[in-house]
């Protein structure tokens, strides 16, 4: 069971270290938001390697779009990764990860009951989101073929 609610103003999740990842989808969507052609946003904020799109980081700080005092100044479009913060599969797949978070994270533990099924389709979506990261999980491996968990 996981209770999760974010707080107004709060941006510690932005805070922290770490990569942000972006899906294809990600990178059109913020450069559409910021009224940027792709090329010109992927060459400002993007880098790419050979299997993975992460947006780059400024000096100084986590992220070019978090504006101390103000949040995600691309909040409508902000990237899969952020928007689903903290229902990460290393999250929600691993009670201490989940509890661990809740250190810097005041919205956990906060808010309504979370059912594991809705938390886990949310996971999902990272899953598909960034394949490479987060390969597509076989949770029906105690079924026999051809079987799923709805049947």
């Amino acid at each position: 069971m996981l209770r999760f609610a974010c707080q107004p103003g709060c941006t510690r999740c932005c805070e922290q270290r770490g990569w942000v990842w972006l899906s294809e989808n990600d990178v059109s969507k913020a450069a559409a938001f910021l009224g940027l052609e792709q090329a010109d946003f992927e060459a400002r904020y993007v880098v790419r390697t050979a299997r993975r799109i992460r947006l780059r980081k400024p000096r100084a700080k986590q992220c070019h779009f978090l504006d101390e005092g103000a949040g995600c100044s691309i909040h409508p479009a902000k990237p899969t990764q952020c928007r689903l913060f903290p229902f990460w599969p290393e999250l929600v797949e691993n009670r201490n990860a989940w509890k661990g978070t809740a250190t810097y994270c005041p919205g956990i533990g906060k808010g309504p009951l979370i059912q594991i099924g809705a938390a886990l389709e949310i996971d999902d979506e990272m899953h598909n989101a960034y394949p490479e990261q987060y390969p597509v999980p076989n949770r029906n491996k105690n079924l026999p073929p051809g079987k799923n968990s709805s049947a």
